[in-house]
């Protein structure tokens, strides 16, 4: 058995999550997001690799979406209404809910403003919404007889979730995007610890270990503050959902503290609907934010109005909070466009950014500096850039903790660059001894799955469970300190191990349960022979002696010798014969033996050979035997 992956999209990159994991039998679609920084056949997965047909309802069992950012549903609409998917589709209440506000979002932004090829139609986001069966947290959903699939909180954002699917024994996670610290409005990740075959995990932030979060707040408000207090402007290029609510919230609060009356904008109404669904679905919030929503709702911002367009070239101080996040396009670049030349406004920048995105170029920009935005339009850069540290995502910590508490078989990481993950895919092969994969896209990862079964136990295998395989080990502790001259030295310890081993037989039989039997059962089981494997060799030991006594002399002496030398074996005399373990040791009297491998440089009056046979499981113990006959000398 066996579960194959493949990677259609987040493969070695960060942008259009899509993963197609087949288990089972059952194959489900994991996330079905864009791409954020082409406007090409890069923007979307390539669906062709589901089903060259493009019955893409027959091929998948059913499609789960994490949360409703575009790199994780922003393909959905396409897939459902321009490929024709038909099947079921799963996502929490809070992404059914907020999905649907980012998609539209982002088809006006494109097609509306920009001019761009219309990829799908506001009723094609309203029939895909359709399709999709809303789930609760640690609801256990039954897709069909087979698969069963169970969200859990993931924070990130408002609504994302991890899936645990199973299908007969095998089983496993994905973790979509998660944080595993929480902020001040989103709890950290929570999940059960599961029996998993597989964890297939983002790792945006593989190699990043952050600092406390209270002093990159701090870093961030002394940035905002000194530039409005000398006159400037502040963008912040957020998307409208998740750190754009927790900005707020951070911004309206050190405010109200500093008394500050330099107005905070949200510059869409998209923005203003979101924090409707917020006070909404609260309960999928922090548990600090659900305990004082009762007194004051978390996102009634005091502080925070609306943004007018006639406001860009306004004189005075401001806050402004624009989408879309990265400056790939809409009224964040507008407003990028009027603002950058000058030296006093400051532009921030989310966690991360997707490589060809502007927001992705500014990142490793020293200003003063000149950009191209659009094609034939370059910007003077001359404001001031700060990197904002709130990315939603876990740390390199934070996925390693993650690995570590739910112990699957395999991990897959994905939502990552190249070089980061194959460092951190060392880390964890190295640190948790969990094999590790890094799949570039459209590469498919197969890996082994677990399956159990119900068998009976003969009453004899049974019994030899229960005979016990003693060890005793002396052990010597650390001499304790005392007075000089004096032996302090405690008694040795003893130190008793039970390590009983079963060896037993699975015998599976049509229209049969499944039995385990006793090794020595299995002949029987099967009405045949025992036949064994034997190995031997004739070996020369050397001799002093004038007459020549019986075997059973020279047995004697060998015994005796070789009581000797392997103190710690149990050397057995059996008067014919010698035994150690399996190995048996005869006197050889045979003048060619097909067991002597090499002439003897002595004559038989100068040694004696010993027929030495054994089976495969003592043959380290029999090779060391031997080695030690060879250098003894046997005298009267």
């Amino acid at each position: 058995m066996a579960i194959d992956c493949l990677v259609l999209g987040a493969g070695q990159e960060v942008g259009k999550s899509c993963v197609v994991v087949t288990i089972n039998g059952k194959r489900i679609m994991f996330d079905c997001g864009m791409h954020m920084g082409f406007l090409d056949h890069r923007r979307y997965p390539d669906f062709s690799r589901i089903s060259q047909s493009g019955d893409f309802t027959s091929a998948l069992s059913c499609i789960i979406i994490t949360h409703f950012h575009l790199d994780h549903i922003g393909a959905l609409p396409y897939f459902t209404e321009v490929c024709g998917y038909n099947g079921p589709i799963y996502m929490t209440y809070p992404t059914k809910a907020l999905g649907p506000l980012m998609l539209e979002d982002y088809r006006k932004v494109m097609v509306d403003k920009r001019g761009e090829a219309e990829q799908f139609t506001a009723e094609h986001i309203v029939e895909c919404m359709k399709k999709v069966t809303a789930v609760d947290l640690k609801q256990t959903v039954q897709v069909d007889n087979d698969l069963q699939i169970r969200a859990y909180y993931a924070g990130h954002v408002l609504g994302a979730a991890m899936f645990y699917a199973k299908v007969g024994d095998a089983a496993m996670v994905y973790t979509g995007d998660y944080n595993m610290v929480p902020d001040r409005h989103l709890g950290s990740a929570q999940i059960d610890r599961l029996q998993l075959d597989l964890v297939i995990t983002e790792s945006t932030y593989a190699t990043t270990f952050r600092d406390s979060k209270y002093a990159r707040e701090r870093e961030f408000l002394q940035a905002v503050h000194k530039c409005v207090a000398a006159g400037g402007k502040v963008l912040i290029p957020t998307f409208a959902l998740g750190r754009a609510q927790e900005i707020c919230m951070l911004l309206d609060d050190y405010w109200e503290r500093m008394n500050l009356k330099v107005p905070i904008y949200f510059s869409a109404g998209l923005t203003i609907q979101a924090n409707m669904y917020y006070k909404m679905l609260i309960n999928w919030t922090s548990q600090k934010v659900k305990s004082t929503s009762t007194i004051r709702n978390a996102f009634d911002f005091k502080n925070v109005c609306s943004f007018d367009r006639s406001l860009i070239n306004a004189s005075g101080p401001c806050v402004l909070f624009a989408t879309p996040g990265m400056i790939s396009g809409g009224f964040s670049l507008e407003v990028f466009k009027q603002w950058a030349p000058c030296e006093e406004n400051l532009i921030t920048l989310p966690g991360y950014c997707v490589a060809g995105t502007i927001g992705h170029r500014l990142m490793s920009a020293k200003t003063p500096t000149r950009i191209t935005v659009e094609e034939g339009i370059q910007i003077d850069v001359r404001c001031q850039i700060h990197q904002l540290s709130f990315s939603p995502h876990t740390d390199a910590k934070g996925i390693m903790d993650l690995v570590k508490f739910l112990s699957p078989k395999h991990v897959i990481l994905v939502h990552g660059e190249k070089p980061k993950m194959a460092t951190l895919k060392e880390r964890i092969q190295s640190d948790l001894q969990i094999q590790c994969y890094d799949p570039a896209n459209n590469e498919t990862v197969c890996i082994p799955s677990t399956h159990y079964i119900q068998v009976d136990a003969s009453d004899k295998f049974l019994k030899s469970l229960l005979t016990p395989n003693f060890k005793f080990l002396n052990r010597s502790p650390r001499p304790d300190s005392g007075p000089k001259g004096m032996d302090t030295r405690p008694d040795p310890l003893l130190q008793v191990s039970d390590d009983r081993i079963s060896q037993g037989v699975l015998i599976m039989q049509t229209n049969q349960k499944s039995k385990v039997v006793h090794e020595n059962e299995l002949r029987v089981a099967l009405g045949s022979e025992i036949h064994e494997v034997q190995f031997g060799c004739c070996v020369p030991v050397r001799i002093h002696c004038s007459n020549a006594p019986d075997s059973t002399f020279w047995l004697q002496l060998l015994y005796a010798k070789l009581s000797s030398e392997v103190a710690e074996l149990s050397v057995v005399n059996n008067s014919e014969h010698l035994q150690v373990e399996s190995l048996v040791i005869v006197v050889c009297l045979k003048e060619k033996c097909c067991h002597r491998t090499h002439a003897s440089t002595q004559d038989m009056s100068k040694s004696v050979h010993f027929c030495c046979t054994w089976s495969l499981l003592d043959e380290k113990l029999a090779w060391r035997i031997i080695s030690i006959m060879k250098n003894l000398e046997l005298s009267m």
